[in-house]
């Protein structure tokens, strides 16, 4: 009888699709986060200097004498504090970005040893911005929430009236100066992670776009006028990953 009523009958094609289709978000969204910690390890064990967030969150710890890992989780929810007076909303992938990706650079560091000789340390450079952009790409497409950076930056694009892009400039230039005061690594491997991952997260996401997930747009004008709290015209600007 209960068959009859339909209790146990078969989901239909619409809700497979949508369980389905969840499932591939939370398995990217997490796989992602793990491979950009990764990432992270790899260009620390590299020594040709870092992005400018890590560059902050390196000076950081050498100070207060804590892994870089511990340090970018608590400096990421400290950013996302300031989401409040912003009126963003995180997503699932905002809370997880903030502890994922620090737990997975302390594992990556305790596993991978500093490399040593230029052949070595550029391989590994290359390989981290190359796994990054994969990383990021497979987060951004899930379209789970921007990281807690990002988020900060579009919360000050819209206040401001700015552009994403000259908000985003000042950030990072800001953070990196700091980090580099801090002692920091700065060099060459923070010049070209600059310049390589937004075109290499961006080759990755025409891959790992999912049908039916909005995407952000980097680079477009905060709109003007009364907005719905948390209303976010991009997941991860800049196609630089889940800042």
């Amino acid at each position: 009888m209960l068959g009859s009523m339909g209790i146990f009958a078969r989901p239909g094609p619409l809700v497979e699709h949508d369980v389905a289709r969840w499932a591939r978000r939370l398995t990217q969204l997490y796989v992602g986060l793990v491979l950009f910690g990764v990432s992270a390890g790899m260009q620390v064990r590299a020594g040709l200097g870092l992005d400018p967030w890590d560059v902050l969150h390196q000076g950081i710890a050498q100070r207060v004498h804590h892994a870089i890992g511990t340090v970018a989780i608590v400096l990421g929810a400290l950013v996302l504090l300031l989401w409040w007076p912003l009126r963003q909303r995180p997503g699932v992938g905002t809370v997880s970005n903030v502890v994922v990706v620090g737990l997975a650079l302390n594992a990556t560091l305790v596993a991978l040893p500093p490399q040593h000789g230029y052949p070595a340390k550029i391989a590994m450079l290359l390989g981290a911005i190359v796994l990054c952009g994969l990383a990021s790409g497979m987060y951004i497409s899930a379209g789970l929430g921007p990281g807690p950076r990002d988020g900060l930056m579009t919360g000050l694009a819209r206040r401001t009236g700015l552009s994403v892009r000259i908000v985003r400039t000042g950030i990072e230039l800001t953070v990196l100066a700091c980090g580099w005061l801090l002692g920091g690594s700065v060099g060459v491997g923070t010049v070209l992670f600059a310049l390589a991952i937004g075109p290499v997260t961006q080759q990755f996401m025409t891959v790992l776009r999912i049908p039916g997930v909005p995407q952000g747009h980097e680079g477009k004008r905060p709109r003007t006028g009364p907005q719905p709290p948390g209303d976010r015209d991009l997941a991860c600007s800049d196609s630089n990953g889940p800042a």
